[in-house]
């Protein structure tokens, strides 16, 4: 990586890594990895192995992609790195395709083939004074039922054709006014901050905001930063025949400026399904399921848990259950 992206990424906070200082790393001669996304980000370089730890699970001979090109938005980004959890048609790395942590976690044992899945618990500062003190967590080969509430989670089948996972979402609720949005589809997607869905459901959410507009400058909907709880809609987006609520205190995302905050649900653009990101994965505790793993992603400062005390699973799913009532902002 050239220096004067290393002196930036060090003076924006980031941890870089220095294989020099791994006594396992291993370069991979001849291999390298080239990733873009919809918001125009994107990351390339080289790859090796070395021996990974996640909580207390350590992965021995990890494939590590090492960026040797990065665009602004990973300087800029709060997070050091990407572990994906996507599928493996969209893994990147070339000649020859590598294993996943989750994979060697299973090869390895870390995780029983009996229960071949990871959770994701999203939590936020604004839950500070809950009790689970808006911490977040992710568990591999593990169901953390202390978070359950007493409740049985919902599945729904997945379509992983297209390497994400992907499920039916064919309507929307406002205000406890349903409407249909035949053939729609979304993927759950830890690695996307906002939710982002078609334009007309869009537009209706911010049409039941007070004060909101759309801004061209910030390219998305602002509604008025002193708006009110009872002022805010309740929104719902079904996770196959499962309505999970987006808490009302993620609606605003960050400050916009001028007493008014961006919304955090945005639009999809040209985007054939729904993006369904933090935003919305804060208001539920997901279970993803399935017979095999390859590629990850999330954010490096979340805490890992692993266990062998599985609840057994092996069917392609995804199961859901929603967390938390909507509080204020």
């Amino acid at each position: 990586m050239p220096s004067s992206t290393q002196t930036q990424g060090e003076q924006a906070g980031h941890h870089i890594f220095n294989p020099s200082n791994s006594s396992t790393f291993k370069m991979m001669s001849g291999s390298t990895w080239n990733i873009s996304y919809g918001d125009g980000s994107s990351a390339s370089g080289n790859v090796g192995t070395d021996n990974v730890t996640l909580g207390a699970v350590t992965i021995k001979g990890q494939a590590v992609e090492l960026a040797e090109k990065i665009s602004s938005q990973f300087i800029q980004d709060t997070g050091d790195g990407l572990l994906g959890l996507a599928w493996p048609n969209i893994n990147t790395v070339q000649p020859q395709p590598v294993a996943t942590p989750v994979e060697n976690m299973i090869t390895q044992d870390d995780i029983p083939q009996s229960a071949e899945l990871f959770t994701a618990y999203l939590g936020s500062w604004r839950d500070a004074n809950d009790p689970d003190k808006g911490e977040s967590f992710y568990t591999f080969g593990e169901i953390d039922h202390s978070v359950l509430n007493g409740q049985t989670p919902a599945y729904t089948a997945i379509d992983n054709s297209q390497g994400f996972w992907m499920f039916p979402s064919a309507s929307v609720s406002i205000n406890g006014q349903t409407t249909e949005r035949s053939g729609n589809t979304a993927i759950a997607d830890t690695g996307t901050t906002l939710c982002l869905v078609d334009d007309k459901t869009v537009e209706a959410i911010y049409k039941a905001i007070p004060g909101s507009k759309y801004d061209s400058t910030q390219q998305g909907y602002l509604f008025p930063s002193s708006t009110t709880a009872d002022q805010l809609p309740d929104v719902a987006f079904p996770v196959g025949d499962t309505l999970i609520h987006v808490q009302k205190e993620d609606l605003a995302f960050s400050d916009a400026g001028n007493n008014m905050v961006f919304g955090g649900i945005q639009s999809r653009g040209s985007n054939p399904f729904d993006i369904l990101g933090d935003v919305f994965l804060k208001s539920a505790y997901v279970v993803s399921i399935s017979t095999r793993f390859r590629n990850i992603s999330v954010l490096d400062d979340v805490s890992f848990r692993s266990s062998t005390k599985a609840t057994p699973a092996s069917a392609l799913s995804s199961a859901w259950s929603q967390r938390r009532t909507s509080r204020s902002l």
